[in-house]
């Protein structure tokens, strides 16, 4: 039986989703109904409903970043019991070697999964008055007061935490710390720039100070975010200008173990590439606008490593549960880096983030 709810649409010459009614699907096998608590705003959704982003198919709803309370268990589904609270996080097949060696942002299936608007049957969830609806966006679509998810994509934690706060460690924070934890496995006294001071690089600098790393930068154009990077535990702040290189230089002469490059400026790659001791690795999130070649002298002659990295390169199922104890302590506050808005705000909520107001903008169901 189907159920109506109400979600954000992201439709074609819209500036922002806008909040309608529609069917969704009763859980089929293999599925859970999550009634959503909160779910953060993510660049990939801002690029996504722009269509700046991965190619989608519209009218769809969006949303990746959900928290919620597990309403209904599906045929076939184990380890999950009405009444659980879950962080969703990415879509994946489940039976890849990628998804096998606990790698999931590296399924084989990922990218239709995720971008596709479809569940791995080909069909969507959602229905409007006979109007096809594109969902299970990065298996949620939880832009929305519920949503259908696999049990790949939720990952259950203690019903004591405040459960509205969780859903940005389903992307953002588990890009951002996961590359340093994960993809870097940073040791102690080693050391890190972070170029983009948004909800990922400051995840990072957060998991670079839980690391024990000796010096961690933090370059931005945003002074205000700077000084929070300063408290949130980066050694170092620069405010790019034409001589960050040389800024970059003063403070690690020979050159830095690691960078992580969280914005898209093809000049900042450079930069992030050029940072880099003998030996270092580049760190990225996203793709450049433009072009962009590295300099190959300086990756052969310097044994410099470029990094791919999605989802943190981290296993959600056990690294979300783990920055939710560091949370408990006290060591990873990203609630800091959060502002919550109503369900029914999600046109001020997207533009706080297009603008930048905002670092993380969390809609409350």
């Amino acid at each position: 039986m189907v159920m109506r709810i109400r979600a954000a649409v992201s439709r074609e010459g819209v500036a922002a989703p806008v909040i309608e009614d529609m069917d969704l699907d009763a859980p089929g096998t293999g599925e859970l109904l999550v009634r959503m608590v909160a779910t953060g705003i993510c660049h990939t959704d801002l690029n996504c409903h722009s269509g700046h982003g991965m190619p989608i198919r519209k009218p769809i709803v969006l949303g990746h970043e959900g928290a919620g309370v597990v309403d209904r268990v599906g045929d076939g589904v184990t380890g999950f019991a009405v009444g659980d609270h879950v962080v969703l996080s990415g879509a994946s097949c489940g039976t890849c070697p990628s998804c096998q060696a606990a790698h999931p942002s590296y399924c084989d299936t990922g990218i239709p999964l995720n971008f596709g608007g479809r569940r791995i049957d080909g069909t969507s969830p959602l229905h409007k008055e006979g109007e096809a609806i594109a969902g299970s966006f990065f298996g949620q679509s939880s832009f929305a007061t519920h949503a259908l998810v696999p049990p790949q994509t939720a990952v259950k934690i203690d019903p004591d935490v405040p459960l509205h706060l969780m859903g940005p460690l389903g992307c953002g924070m588990i890009t951002g710390a996961g590359a340093v934890l994960e993809a870097f496995r940073m040791r102690p006294g080693q050391s890190l720039a972070v170029f983009g001071t948004g909800g990922v690089g400051l995840a990072a600098v957060m998991a670079a100070k839980i690391a024990g790393a000796e010096r961690i930068v933090a370059v931005d154009v945003d002074r205000s975010r700077l000084d929070l990077a300063l408290e949130l535990g980066a050694t170092d702040a620069i405010l790019s200008s034409a001589d960050t290189a040389e800024q970059l230089r003063a403070i690690a002469p020979r050159g830095f173990d690691f960078s992580l490059n969280t914005t898209t400026a093809a000049a900042v790659f450079d930069l992030a590439f050029a940072c880099l001791a003998k030996e270092g690795t580049a760190g990225v999130v996203t793709r450049p606008s433009g072009g962009w070649t590295p300099d190959m002298a300086a990756l052969l002659a310097g044994g410099r490593k470029i990094h791919g990295i999605l989802g943190g390169s981290a296993n959600p199922k056990t690294f979300i549960p783990m920055l939710v104890r560091y949370w408990r302590q006290g060591r990873f506050p990203f609630d800091r880096l959060i502002t919550e808005f109503a369900f029914d705000d999600i046109e001020a909520a997207w533009h706080a983030c297009e603008s930048g107001s905002a670092i993380k903008a969390v809609l409350r169901m």
